[in-house]
């Protein structure tokens, strides 16, 4: 029996490789003779740089950048194999991981070292970069990754602004002419692992801005903000970012990557997939089975796992999903052309509790997935 294990990583818990370990160990334990492919995968969020580096035997880089509330920070970056594309996260730069919860603050927090990585993969001599946008901590549309390559946001009295997503009324008028030259010659690549506009209802500020640290009061705030930066960027550069998919993703950077550096917003669950060319193994593979931390409504809004079901029903292949929770409103899994989806925690355990036993948990979760499907 051949099994692709593509699984994403389970935030704050386990990196993708190790989520592959164990639903492999799990599985080794039933099926022992299971010929069993590991593509640990990602969507643009945590865990895309090594996805793709690893996949196309690249080189990692680090360097020390300013971090999401401006303080000093080691931050990996990667070059894959063909020595010319550059892979880049937000998440490494301002990863909301990396702020402690109660220091969490979207009006403040800047995107400044993702452009500092972009210079990086500039310096290094990169004709393409890939960026994930998935996990920022930041709600400040781009504005601190474009002033790290050299665009100028200025209030009333020609001054730049003051970093993060609440400053970003007092913009009025924006710059481009110091923008680094060497960006003319740089095709961007912009992994998406949503689909979200830049404001309104479904707009970053209303659906992430609270994970990131914003009340009621500070969404709204942020909203408008970012209303606001979008008229500047129409009336200035004359680019109408606020409708278009994935404009909000990252806190709006997706936004700024398409109105300033002319990128392409694509899946980057798709973008990883490719690169994987994991067309190879679906094609006469007997079972997939691939997971992350939370399988909820976003998930079906363009996360990984539903990336793996796409292609996986191209080949008719049975997916498995494995997650350390499930929302009750996704528990229909044939209408998404799921074969089944297994939460693996415990019923009735503390978030902490299933977190610190999530590989063992994994392991036992994919023995009992194997059983179930032998016996189908």
């Amino acid at each position: 029996m051949k099994i692709v294990v593509a699984p994403d990583s389970f935030k704050e818990c386990l990196l993708a490789t190790e989520v592959a370990e164990a639903i492999s160990e799990g599985l080794l334990k039933i099926i022992p003779d299971a010929e069993i492919i590991k593509l640990p995968i990602a969507d643009g969020g945590e865990g895309t740089t090594e996805a793709l580096v690893n996949a196309t035997n690249g080189s990692y880089f680090f360097a020390n950048i300013r971090g999401p509330l401006g303080h000093k920070h080691k931050a990996r970056w990667g070059i894959l194999g063909n020595q010319h594309t550059a892979a880049i996260e937000v998440a490494a730069a301002c990863g909301l991981e990396s702020v402690p919860i109660k220091q969490r603050d979207p009006l403040l927090s800047t995107s400044y070292g993702v452009g500092e990585l972009i210079i990086e993969a500039l310096n290094h001599g990169a004709k393409k970069i890939i960026l994930g946008l998935g996990g920022s901590a930041t709600n400040d549309g781009g504005v601190g990754l474009m002033q790290a390559l050299g665009v100028k946001f200025l209030d009333a009295n020609g001054i730049n602004v003051s970093p993060g997503g609440g400053n970003l009324q007092s913009i009025e008028n924006i710059d481009t002419r110091s923008l680094d030259p060497r960006l003319a010659d740089i095709k961007f690549e912009v992994a998406c692992d949503v689909t979200n506009p830049l404001t309104g209802k479904e707009g970053t500020s209303a659906v992430f801005g609270p994970q990131k640290g914003a009340d009621s009061e500070m969404v709204k705030k942020l909203d408008q903000n970012l209303t606001h930066l979008g008229n500047m960027i129409k009336q200035t550069i004359h680019e109408d970012i606020s409708d278009i998919k994935g404009s909000g993703a990252a806190g709006g950077i997706g936004g700024a990557m398409v109105a300033f550096l002319n990128s392409e917003l694509k899946s980057g669950i798709e973008i990883v997939l490719d690169l994987l060319n994991i067309d190879r193994h679906l094609s006469n593979a007997d079972l997939v089975i691939t997971g992350e931390g939370r399988f909820d409504k976003q998930s079906l809004k363009g996360k990984a796992p539903i990336g793996i079901v796409k292609r996986a029903a191209q080949y008719d292949c049975d997916v498995y999903i494995l997650a350390g929770s499930v929302e009750k409103s996704v528990l229909e899994p044939e209408s998404l052309g799921i074969k089944k989806i297994i939460n693996i925690s415990p019923i009735n355990v503390t978030h902490d509790i299933a977190l610190k036993f999530a590989y063992k948990n994994l392991v036992d979760a994919s023995s009992k997935l194997a059983k179930i499907a032998i016996n189908n």
